[in-house]
């Protein structure tokens, strides 16, 4: 069986974070801890590594944003912020900071169970998409590197483009590597016998 989600609960006032409480407490079974004292939230967070954070604040100010910065890296946990007042510079730069739901005048016990699913929803497709970026990033350098292996082979040996990507794909098979660890070893001795 799955442990529970622990959920982080940031909230100085006592009788908001009963609503988030009890809003946990009728949406499922729900490991919670409350930090009262939002003053190094991210040195907090880092030791209680929650699956969820939960924010509640009557009005975001700068020295706030740049904690939820700290605390929120988008790669490590969705969060949700529940802000008293509407304010777009505040609510772009929580969205920047790696906020996951940013929720304004909605903070109900009956609300918290679907706005920690729409913020885990949203952090899991954010994560999916910042691993295809990575991903295409890694395959786009690979073949650049290719490329310039190719290239370098071409002129130094007066082949063809397919005839220098054979070299390289005969030589990877012969040792067991991968093309692009082959491509790389060309670029790099050409680079230092320039």
């Amino acid at each position: 069986m799955d442990d529970p989600l622990h959920i982080v609960i940031v909230e100085e006032n006592a009788a908001k974070a009963r609503i988030f409480l009890d809003g946990l407490s009728d949406a499922g079974d729900f490991r919670t801890t409350i930090i009262s004292e939002p003053t190094g939230l991210a040195r907090q967070l880092a030791g209680l590594r929650p699956d969820v954070v939960l924010i509640a604040m009557d009005s975001p100010n700068r020295d706030m944003m740049e904690q939820v910065t700290l605390a929120a890296t988008p790669a490590q946990r969705p969060v949700a912020m529940f802000v008293d007042k509407t304010d777009s510079e505040m609510m772009r730069a929580a969205i920047n900071a790696g906020v996951s739901a940013y929720i304004v005048d909605g903070l109900r016990k009956d609300r918290i169970r679907p706005i920690i699913e729409a913020a885990i929803a949203r952090f899991q497709n954010f994560s999916q998409l910042r691993e295809e970026l990575q991903a295409t990033k890694l395959a786009l350098a690979e073949r650049k590197t290719l490329d310039r292996a190719k290239g370098i082979l071409m002129k130094k040996r007066g082949i063809s483009e397919e005839d220098a990507y054979a070299l390289i794909r005969k030589a990877a098979m012969d040792e067991g590597k991968r093309v692009v660890d082959i491509a790389q070893s060309i670029v790099t001795a050409a680079e230092f016998l320039l």
